[in-house]
């Protein structure tokens, strides 16, 4: 799995993956044009968009209606550092029985971008860039 993003000027970046590609930039309030969601935004679009797949395939593959369905997922800022501190996955269904509901309850608590958070992963930054020489 990979994504890669092109900076496209001021705050812009074109990020990119399997050929399809959307613009991440900054609100204006902090000096970028608004075109597109902030860094921030795309891990709670991702949040929600799994948590959906999850709860929808449950209910898909027991010949349930999954619509409607939808999710909102909203964060706290910490600072110190900056980060995320808290989310909150919101779910909204049509009618469903106890054990359906337990069901998708179950399914959204597996989805990976909610593992993944649980279990913070390893992450490993490298910089590829030539040493620039100083001239005397």
């Amino acid at each position: 799995m990979q994504v890669t993003t092109e900076y496209l000027g001021g705050t812009k970046f074109e990020v990119s993956a399997r050929g399809h590609s959307v613009i991440c930039d900054q609100p204006r309030d902090n000096g970028g044009e608004d075109a597109g969601l902030a860094p921030p935004e795309f891990l709670l679009a991702s949040l929600a968009a799994c948590a959906g797949f999850y709860g929808t395939q449950y209910l898909k593959t027991r010949g349930l209606n999954a619509r409607p369905f939808h999710v909102r997922v909203s964060a706290e800022k910490a600072l110190r550092p900056a980060r995320l501190a808290s989310f909150r996955v919101e779910i909204e269904a049509g009618e469903l029985d106890e054990r359906h509901r337990d069901g998708v309850m179950k399914a959204v608590h597996a989805c990976l971008i909610h593992q993944t958070l649980l279990a913070a992963p390893r992450i490993e930054i490298t910089l590829n860039a030539p040493l620039k020489l100083e001239v005397s």
